[in-house]
């Protein structure tokens, strides 16, 4: 390197080390070096982890700077518009429209993208004219960006954004974050705050800014979209004074009008020439009011260290990644997408209450919490039941516990427990009351910090539909699909008739589970008379299965089979199965699987009939085919959650060396460490909890049943360190990629004839013992 070069470097002390390789690499040095050290870097588990994985394809992951449960997620926005913007960024966009400051992680439906910010250099042109390369999805002073220019880590983002020449960072606490901005040396340094920006058409209800000095401004944004009333409110502040320019109007959305609120923040006005070239803005998020944004930033963030910020969210990371701890069994990325996948696993729930203990109900007042309670809000619950809670199970039980007594104060202010909670609004997302079955898996496994009673009062409420109670704020149609007359129609006909509710066969097999899950707190409360009605009404599912096909069909009110039947056939949302087809929905079951392979003709002929699933073409037909059928093993549907336990069903068959090869093939070929490597959406850790347990060589098939069974690892050594400071370890002997199969199993010692472990012998530690074969 030259002298000069040095010299710029050193010059640079302010800068982060990604915008010291930046400049290396602007000034024709290369950040390759730097790259391998990172790989080699092997002990600390963040250096694994590639925040880029799954921001391709459909996966919709982003990689904003964010903590563990973090309620504030500062990064980049790249398109608004279309299903792939549920995160705000898409891996294949080439311009930034700025940097916002709340969004989801891999759903399937969008909101949140709130106050966005970007830096800029000269006077910005605030009308909303497109900006060639991205229509209607791009602001007016968006700026183009290269990945090479961009770079992120767990509690980090980075990018040069080329339009411009200026560096952005950012970092973050829970509920706070803080940006640097490097512009180029003596540039006019100006920043704009769009109030009316987010993520695909939602309504801005009313939009406020206020400058309470020259150095700090306070916002509020209510909106309108799949949280039906979201109040929302920003604080930031800067290092740096400013003047600000307010513009003011009223647009036309999708037939409405709204108000549209945008200022430019003009740094250049104070002492230019000895303010530097760096500026720094520390901002805060709050759902209650602009002082509770206020305090969470003086409590979390209270000067402008951002370095020191940058290396707390590292460590945070690191302890939280640390809980699991992998050695490799053969050269490969396996460790890199095991490590982004637990990463993924714990983005949500998101906190939604302030330092001072305030948060907005269900009933979308405000409330304080009991003394060290926390308000949570994200859950994905029809997706994340299935095996991120039982994952959680091990590595953070109490954070279960915490996730259901935050679910009953959220019942208890609105009237009814969410089945799928955004900003504390009712989504209504989804078939099935799953939050049931987070209780029924906490109980079995000994974790009762909760209240069962109320939890049980809950569960029989959202089962018989009962919609006394509701909080007035629930709009009627939410409270159609929170409570749907579907569930009434079993008590009247025994199966919901499918000419009377779409999706009625799936919506029939996840309320057979969840009323069993509901006989099972039933039982724990010894309520025996609720608990004998929810263990009958389990047995639900057999009204739906057809005995000459031994498909789950729909069935009209006359007790006649929808014809005809195509069980390649998808029109999505409008026919009997969600996301999904009768293949797909043919397995679902957990709570009775003796009972479901008796049905099928016993044990020799339901694994032959799961033979079929994986050998049938790989063919969906529809005028509308959902798009969450995805991942294809001939009709076995790997993108997409209702699948996620069906390899696993071969272990109960008596087959485990089928259960181990399909673990294979999914484990290595349907997920990668590219930008599309997930096989559908990511779903709030879902599809990645399936990673991370079954890379170990466990799965939970039915939350409920304390019972694990065994897959095919892909590490030599796994180590779950435990809450109570044990350590559970998986261990394999002759693991390769060819040897995929088990040959022989202990459990601390003792010699297991089949794949199946009790709860008990994780949460106690010790050691599972694997002998590895190709053959």
């Amino acid at each position: 390197m030259s002298r000069n070069n040095a010299l710029a470097m050193k010059s640079l002390r302010l800068i982060s080390l990604y915008a010291v390789t930046l400049i290396l690499t602007l000034l024709g040095g290369t950040t390759a070096g730097f790259a391998q050290g990172r790989q080699q870097r092997v002990s600390d588990p963040t250096a694994l982890v590639d925040v880029f994985i799954g921001t391709g394809g459909h996966g919709h992951t982003h990689p904003a700077a964010c903590v563990p449960h973090g309620m504030i997620q500062p990064g980049p926005d790249t398109r608004r518009m279309g299903w792939d913007a549920c995160s705000g960024y898409h891996y294949a966009d080439s311009l930034i429209n700025g940097f916002a400051h709340q969004r989801l992680s891999g759903t399937g439906c969008a909101d949140y993208g709130d106050f966005l910010v970007m830096p800029i250099t000269g006077a910005p042109t605030l009308a909303d004219t497109p900006t060639a390369g991205q229509g209607h999805d791009a602001t007016p002073w968006a700026s183009s960006f290269s990945h090479d220019r961009e770079w992120a880590q767990p509690g980090y983002y980075a990018v040069m954004l080329s339009r411009y020449g200026i560096l952005a960072e950012m970092t973050a606490t829970t509920r706070a974050a803080i940006h640097r901005y490097t512009y180029p040396h003596g540039a006019d340094k100006r920043l704009v705050l769009d109030l009316d920006y987010a993520i695909q058409d939602q309504l801005t209800l009313d939009a406020e800014v206020a400058f309470p000095d020259n150095y700090t401004l306070k916002a509020r944004r209510r909106s309108y979209w799949w949280a039906y009333n979201q109040d929302t409110y920003f604080y930031a502040h800067f290092s740096q004074p400013f003047t600000a320019t307010v513009v003011r109007d009223t647009i036309r959305l999708n037939g409405h009008s709204q108000p549209r609120l945008r200022a430019v923040l003009h740094f250049n006005d104070f002492n230019a020439a000895s303010a530097g070239d760096t500026l720094l803005m520390r901002c805060a998020v709050s759902a209650v009011d602009a002082e509770g944004a206020r305090r969470n930033l003086e409590a979390e963030i209270p000067h402008f260290r951002f370095d020191a910020v940058r290396r707390q969210a590292h460590e945070v990371w690191q302890k939280a990644l640390n809980m699991i701890e992998v050695e490799p069994a053969f050269e490969g990325q396996e460790r890199r997408i095991f490590y982004t996948a637990l990463y993924h696993t714990l983005l949500a729930p998101a906190v939604a209450s302030d330092v001072d203990g305030r948060y907005r109900g269900n009933d979308l007042r405000v409330h304080g919490l009991p003394d060290g309670e926390t308000d949570y809000t994200v859950f994905s619950l029809w997706d994340t039941f299935r095996a991120l809670h039982p994952l959680l199970s091990i590595l953070q039980p109490s954070d279960n516990e915490a996730y259901l007594r935050c679910l009953l104060r959220k019942g208890e202010a609105g009237g009814v427990i969410p089945k799928w909670d955004c900003a504390a609004n009712y989504t209504a997302c989804m078939p099935g009351y799953h939050f049931v079955s987070l209780a029924a898996d906490a109980l079995c496994k000994g974790y009762d910090h909760f209240d069962v009673t109320k939890m049980l009062r809950h569960g029989v409420k959202a089962a018989t539909s009962d919609t006394a109670g509701l909080a007035k704020v629930i709009p009627a149609y939410k409270v159609r699909d929170l409570l749907p007359e579907a569930r009434r129609l079993i008590d009247r006909h025994g199966y919901i008739p499918c000419e009377k509710a779409a999706e009625s066969v799936a919506r029939g097999l996840e309320y057979a589970y969840d009323d069993w899950c509901i006989a099972r707190l039933a039982a724990y409360a010894g309520d025996t008379a609720t608990a004998r009605r929810f263990s009958q009404r389990a047995e639900g599912w057999q009204a739906y299965l057809d005995p000459q096909t031994l498909f789950f069909r729909g069935k009209n009110s006359r007790e006649q089979w929808r014809e005809p039947f195509n069980p390649i056939q998808s029109e999505h949302r409008q026919d009997d199965y969600c996301e999904g087809t009768a293949w797909q929905w043919r397995w679902f079951v957990p709570h009775d699987i003796p009972a479901l392979m008796e049905a099928m003709g016993g044990k020799k002929a339901f694994a032959e009939r799961l033979d079929s699933l994986f050998a049938a073409p790989s063919t969906v037909e529809g005028a509308l085919v959902s798009a969450d059928i995805s991942g294809l093993i001939g009709q076995y549907a790997h993108g997409n959650e209702p699948s996620h336990h069906v390899v696993w069903l071969y272990n109960y068959a008596g087959r485990p060396r089928r259960t181990q090869e399909l673990c294979d093939t999914i484990l290595r070929h349907l997920y990668t460490d590219k930008p599309d490597g997930l096989a559908g959406n990511e779903d709030c850790g879902a599809m990645s909890a399936w990673y991370v347990l079954a890379a170990a060589g466990l799965y939970q098939v039915c939350p409920g049943i304390p019972v694990w069974t065994i897959g095919r690892p892909l590490f030599a050594t796994t180590r779950f360190r435990l809450p109570n400071g044990k350590t559970f370890t998986i261990r394999t002997k002759g693991n390769s990629p060819r040897a995929r199969y088990i040959k022989k199993m202990t459990l601390n010692g003792r010699r297991l004839n089949e794949p199946f472990i009790p709860h008990t012998a994780i949460a106690e530690g010790g050691v599972l013992e694997l002998t590895m074969t190709d053959h």
